[in-house]
């Protein structure tokens, strides 16, 4: 470090970094309303909702929920929270495996003892200068594509300064790196639907609650489970659709379930349940088209007016392009349903105002494509699309989908800047990736290669528990040379990695965020609570601390401290013009207003009500029932429009005795979040491990009873669950939830009952790349020689007094980092300056060049509604993406 540039050890001994935290964090929230309480608290938010954290001598003791902002809170806030808290899977110190530690300079770091050898405790400077080397040894050695960032999803915490967000930060400070493209959660709806119908949709707000309750007649649950998956949020739950269901419920509104099992939202909306084998909701929704148009119940005016390729699609559904006529009873063979019922229900959408409403579930499956396509050109063929109280939704289940949206600007976070680096991996092909350096892919239009990935960095992402076959993924690791994981807890992503470094929970430090995904109309203070447990960091401050070691400290922190980044979020927002941010703190939390308008609103209506002077934002400006942009790519598994294509693995392709296996998301976790709270885990496991759905036909059949042990299993592994015999869910299929905590016993079984190493790693399709975490085949058996407890949920073997010498900063080769960043670095646009900041730290794409122009149209509706841009804010973000899209002439 020379004097001209400023450190963080020199900004540390001044004490500025101190000026605001010391100011502002001891305020206490609502002040308790009970004057007799104990005045300990202090307001925070998270996932699971806001709350007072009570505080004595330095530790939670209590977590209050707040009535007047969430009148119904889970028990992942009332116990979870505080569980996990003070849990025995903390990570409390910097760790190095063993092995990695031995080895550094000289190469024999032993890659496969990942996972099972002993960790040792280190001090911060060891852990930032082994992770400093690592990352100059990539870059220097092989480019910085051959640096992976798997910290896709920002869902870790709540806050405008999560951890993935500031690893892009620091790591585009050093030019770059390999970042994933789409996402887990809608990876193939999210590439197609902005082709077809002009938007993401997976991520858009909804209808207004209110036109559903006052225009709809039947809402048709397909997969979706709205009452479950609403319990959590990508940013801050206040499950305020909750009682809005109740209403529309008691209006009258009749609801249809599609699905293999009966969930929740069916029980709260007394739905009536159609079961159908999983994987062919597409040959369902062909099949009653195909009655429709029987029967003339289509919308021809409609069609010709609202959308395009119509009669394409209709002569593949009457059989006039491959022979074979769309029938119910075709369809019945393959669903499973009864060809009456297919008819039945084709009549009864055909002739009621109706909604459908799809889950993110059914598009992560072979072919998910087809499914969501499937859906869009049944309702357009019935003229529904953009009516009030009917139509199509992909995100009811998802941030309250149905409240009103206020328009509000949100807080910001701190722009990641930009990415030298463009090649990319879609989301879940990281095994594939890993496996096939160099080798061509083909992603959303655009032919792509694999990077050569050396070293991964992994910040607030549990991706070995998101990945499909996760036996494959560790041998797949096993050629990467350095793993990097910032994290809170021992999941199964520390476990799998050589360095880690422990960051503070969000208790444990400061940061804001807002509340409603849709209704964007509250900001919340997330105040430090407690103080970080053992020697573990806020994510601040730990890629502050990597950043000095680079020399790239002023340059990520703008030399301020992170409570000045925190005014400036706030100043951002829209409350902020009617509150001072010291007010805001003191409080908590500041409402912000929601139009009365919004609460009218009806997705896709101004497009119904003039589409000359709405057009939707595909190639023709209309509904695209065939699609020429998607036709002309030739992908084999993915047609121009929606067509049936069979599985790999399903029951319709199923040897005697296997059985589907579903992994919806879980109802007391957030994915692998709170798994280890031990207060939740006794509500749901079954002897430690994993429940799993069995219909009791099947467990009979194999001698099992509710309460067993059993073991679902495959080629590609085997993991051991508890049983939940029921006759809610069909025969033929057992559903376990996603997000469990790996734990490998001698005989290579997952003992806690991780889904994912069942689950195949097969594409959608070619278009997409997507997750089919929802296309597996499994058998199944009672367990009859577990081996011991499940051990997930302890922490590994910690060596705590191993001697390390330490590490002479001329071994690391820092002044490196001049030479690789001097040609890079450039002046940043406004509306660049903008998009990094307000628009990569939610819910939406990070990469400009991962999308076309077209594309980005279709995207940005939604993507500024949640930012909160005003219309030269949209231009100057609209101009950005325009110019550097995928398909932009350079």
């Amino acid at each position: 470090m020379t004097i001209a540039t400023p450190t963080r050890r020199a900004f540390l001994a001044g004490g500025v970094a101190a000026i605001g935290a010391t100011r502002l964090m001891s305020t206490t929230a609502l002040a308790a309303l009970d004057p007799n309480s104990f005045s300990g608290r202090t307001f925070h938010a998270t996932h699971y909702g806001p709350f007072e954290a009570v505080v004595r001598d330095g530790r939670l003791v209590g977590v209050n929920a707040i009535m007047e902002l969430d009148a119904r809170p889970t028990e992942m806030l009332s116990y979870g929270v505080m569980d996990r808290t003070y849990d025995r899977t903390r990570v409390n110190y910097p760790m190095v495996r063993k092995s990695y530690l031995e080895g550094w300079e000289s190469g024999d770091i032993k890659p496969e003892l990942r996972g099972k050898e002993e960790w040792v405790k280190v001090d911060w400077d060891t852990a930032w200068s082994l992770t400093a080397k690592a990352l100059l040894d990539t870059a220097t050695n092989h480019g910085n594509e051959a640096i992976f960032s798997s910290s896709y999803g920002g869902w870790s915490n709540a806050g405008s300064f999560r951890p993935n967000v500031l690893q892009g930060r620091l790591l585009n400070l050093m030019g770059g790196c390999t970042n994933t493209a789409g996402d887990w959660s809608a990876g193939a709806g999210q590439v197609c639907l902005p082709h077809i119908i002009g938007d993401m949709e997976v991520y858009s707000a909804q209808s207004a609650w209110e036109t559903i309750r006052d225009e709809t007649e039947v809402f048709v649950l397909v997969g979706c489970d709205p009452i479950k998956n609403n319990r959590v949020e990508f940013r801050v739950a206040d499950h305020g659709m909750y009682a809005h269901w109740e209403e529309i419920r008691d209006a009258g509104v009749r609801f249809i379930s599609i699905n293999p099992q009966r969930t929740a939202s069916d029980e709260f909306l007394n739905a009536e349940l159609t079961r159908i084998i999983p994987n062919t909701d597409t040959a369902l929704f062909l099949a009653m088209a195909y009655h429709v148009l029987e029967n003339g119940l289509e919308d021809r005016a409609y069609l010709d007016r609202y959308t395009v390729g119509a009669d394409k699609w209709i002569a593949y559904v009457k059989g006039e392009t491959d022979g074979q006529p769309k029938t119910p009873a075709w369809a019945s063979a393959i669903t499973g349903i009864e060809e009456q019922r297919i008819r039945d229900l084709a009549e009864l959408i055909a002739g009621k105002k109706t909604c459908i409403a799809a889950s993110w579930a059914i598009q992560r499956a072979q072919h998910g494509e087809m499914t969501y396509w499937s859906l869009i050109n049944f309702a357009a063929l019935l003229g529904k699309i953009g009516k009030p109280g009917q139509g199509v939704g992909f995100s009811w289940h998802y941030g309250n989908g149905g409240m009103p949206q206020g328009g509000n600007a949100t807080p910001v976070g701190m722009s990641q800047g930009r990415n030298f680096v463009k090649k990319i991996v879609p989301a879940s092909r990281i095994t594939e990736a890993l496996e096939n350096p160099g080798v061509e892919f083909f992603y959303n239009g655009q032919t792509n290669t694999y990077p050569d990935v050396r070293m991964i960095f992994n910040a607030g992402n549990n991706f070995m528990s998101h990945q499909q076959d996760t036996n494959r993924l560790i041998r797949a690791l096993q050629k990467v040379e350095t793993i990097v994981c910032v994290d809170v807890w021992w999941t199964a992503a520390t476990r799998w990695a050589d360095i880690v470094l422990p960051a503070a929970s969000t208790l444990e430090q400061d940061d804001i965020t807002s509340g409603g995904t849709y209704s964007n109309d509250r900001v919340y203070a997330m105040k430090k609570v407690i103080e970080p447990v053992g020697e573990s960091l806020p994510d601040f401050e730990i890629f502050e601390g990597l950043a000095d070691k680079l020399g790239l400290w002023p340059q990520f922190t703008d030399s301020e401290d992170k409570m000045y980044h925190i005014k400036l979020a706030y100043e951002a927002s829209g409350a902020a013009k009617e509150i001072p941010f010291e007010e805001f703190w003191e409080k908590g939390y500041a409402r912000m207003p929601v139009p009365d308008a919004a609460r009218k609103w009806t997705r896709h209506g101004a497009f119904y009500e003039d589409p000359d002077a709405n057009p939707l934002h595909t190639s023709s400006g209309r509904i695209e029932m065939f699609c020429e942009t998607i036709a002309a790519m030739e992908i084999e598994d993915c047609p121009g429009m929606p067509v049936w294509l069979e599985k790999h693995e399903y029951l319709g392709a199923a040897r005697p005795g296997q059985l589907h296996v579903v992994s919806p998301h879980p109802w007391f976790r957030l994915h692998s979040q709170m798994a280890n709270s031990e207060r939740l885990r006794e509500l749901y496991m079954i002897q430690g491990r994993e429940p799993v759905r069995i219909n009791s036909q099947d467990a009979a059949e194999r001698g099992i009873e509710d309460g067993d042990l059993v073991e679902l299993y495959n080629e590609r592994g085997t993991v051991i669950a508890g049983a939940v015999v029921s006759d809610h869910i069909m025969p033929g299929v057992v559903s376990i939830y996603e997000g469990g905590w790996p734990q490998l016993d001698s005989k290579g079984r997952c003992n806690s009952g991780l889904a994912n190493f069942l689950t195949s790693t097969q594409r959608t399709s070619g278009l997409a790349q997507a997750s089919t975490a929802n296309t597996a085949l499994v058998e199944m058996r009672k367990c009859e020689d577990p081996d011991g407890p499940n051990m997930a949920y302890h922490p590994p073997a910690i060596i705590e007094d191993m001697e390390i010498a330490a590490i002479d900063d001329e071994v690391l080769g820092l002044e490196r980092l001049e030479a690789l960043t001097a040609s890079l670095y450039a002046d940043m646009g406004p509306g660049e300056k903008m998009f990094f900041e307000r628009c990569t730290v939610c819910h939406a794409p990070r990469e400009v060049t991962h999308y076309t122009q077209q594309q980005w149209k279709g995207i940005v509706p939604s993507m500024f509604e949640r930012a909160g841009f005003d219309e030269a804010e949209r231009e100057l973000v609209m101009d950005y993406l325009m110019m550097n899209a995928a398909d932009a002439v350079q």
